[in-house]
């Protein structure tokens, strides 16, 4: 019993030394991702709500629109009361600020320049692009496309938040550069189920968004370079699909193009 009391008094001793924001930080994003996952993930509209609404066959439709706003719900509105009510700080403290935008801009579109040609040969194999747009009808209408991508920035905004924002400002003063590595680990981990090629890829992302929101004290262009990475995969991914075109050629190009006229 004397062993016990000792072991839970060196317990309680050890979590009094511990940096409380940092702790508060750590604990509170595996809760906010199990509210996630139990109530606005595709899952559970898949497990409880599929049904109701395909009574018009746009299930597969309201399926992605409750992901995307039920997410940014959780992973942005949430943490963003946790903020204000807890840690009694502003939202720019945790990346929402235009910050250094000259280096945050230039960073960004050099980025998505160096991904397009990479992008343009990972989509000539015809296997990457049956799972891109995730929402498979967004490639035979644009408009769907359009509302499709759409509700996709809103979730990689609060996708980029939880992330680079929260956790990685959140832990910043505690860690420092450090925190730019252990916001890498769950990004990653979040992508397994996903094409290898992407998921290995999220690893050299989560690297390169992480010391971008660091370099620049801001998420906006983590969000730019995601997002255009994303509309690009996308994009591509569906010209080739409407085209059937595979190559990688300049003839291959000059042929997807022309969908566009």
């Amino acid at each position: 019993m004397k062993q016990i009391k000792d072991e839970l008094h060196y317990l309680f001793a050890t979590v009094k030394t511990l940096d409380k924001k940092s702790t508060s930080v750590l604990l509170i994003i595996p809760v906010i991702l199990t509210i996630s996952w139990y109530y606005t993930s595709r899952l559970f509209f898949e497990q409880n709500l599929y049904d109701y609404f395909n009574a018009n066959g746009n299930a597969d439709l309201y399926e992605f629109a409750y992901w995307f706003i039920g997410d940014f719900f959780t992973l942005f509105i949430l943490l963003w009361l946790y903020i204000r009510l807890v840690f009694k700080e502003k939202l720019a403290d945790y990346g929402v600020r235009k910050g250094d935008y000259k280096t945050g801009l230039k960073f960004s579109v050099l980025f998505i320049l160096i991904m397009i040609p990479f992008i343009w040969v990972v989509t000539s194999n015809g296997e990457f692009i049956l799972n891109y747009p995730m929402l498979l009808r967004a490639r035979d209408s644009w408009m769907i496309f359009i509302i499709f991508e759409t509700g996709l920035l809103l979730y990689i905004f609060a996708w980029e938040f939880i992330w680079r924002g929260f956790m990685l400002f959140g832990l910043k003063n505690k860690f420092g550069y450090y925190a730019v590595l252990i916001q890498t680990i769950p990004f990653v981990i979040l992508h397994d189920g996903k094409p290898p090629i992407e998921t290995f890829g999220a690893i050299i992302g989560g690297l390169a968004l992480g010391t971008l929101a660091y370099r620049t004290k801001s998420i906006y262009y983590c969000i730019i370079t995601h997002a255009g990475v994303m509309f690009s995969i996308d994009f591509i991914s569906t010209l080739r699909y409407r085209t059937g075109e595979f190559g990688i050629g300049i003839n291959a190009i000059l042929h997807v193009l022309k969908q566009l006229i």
